[in-house]
């Protein structure tokens, strides 16, 4: 079966690794920690990540380029020995949660309160500027 890619249009120049994001993120399946991504206004918005049991100094925010990364790890020194649990519903293991930031998009803050890291991100405004592009005569 062949599948058409609308990044294979020759006026799309330089979407080459656009195509291998959709599939990095089309195969992520973790559904751990949950999270939601709400629109504050038309150039903010919020990702909000459950980390309930994790402290600041235990989760790292990332930016490498247009991948956003937030990982978490349990450091267990110090900590009391293993429990003997009825029932064990909160999970607290590490994990990276990645996510895709379109151009212009800014990390303005993060903050964690009652369990919720908050990372909000804005887009500022774009500038009207033309720019003129000078053309090199060659011979």
């Amino acid at each position: 079966m062949t599948r058409t890619v609308i990044f294979d249009s020759p006026f799309l120049l330089g979407f080459d690794d656009m195509r291998l994001l959709i599939d990095r993120v089309g195969r992520s399946h973790d559904n751990y920690p949950p999270y939601n991504v709400e629109s504050l206004s038309p150039d903010h918005i919020r990702i909000s990540i459950a980390v309930a049991g994790f402290t600041a100094d235990q989760l790292r925010i990332e930016v490498r380029g247009a991948h956003l990364t937030v990982s978490a790890t349990r450091d267990r020194a110090g900590e009391a020995p293993e429990r003997d649990y009825l029932h064990r519903g909160i999970a607290l293991r590490g994990f990276n949660r990645a996510f895709v930031l379109s151009d212009g998009l800014e990390i303005t803050g993060a903050s964690l309160a009652y369990g919720l890291l908050h990372i909000d991100l804005a887009r500022p405004k774009p500038s009207d500027e033309v720019r003129i592009i000078p053309i090199e005569v060659v011979g």
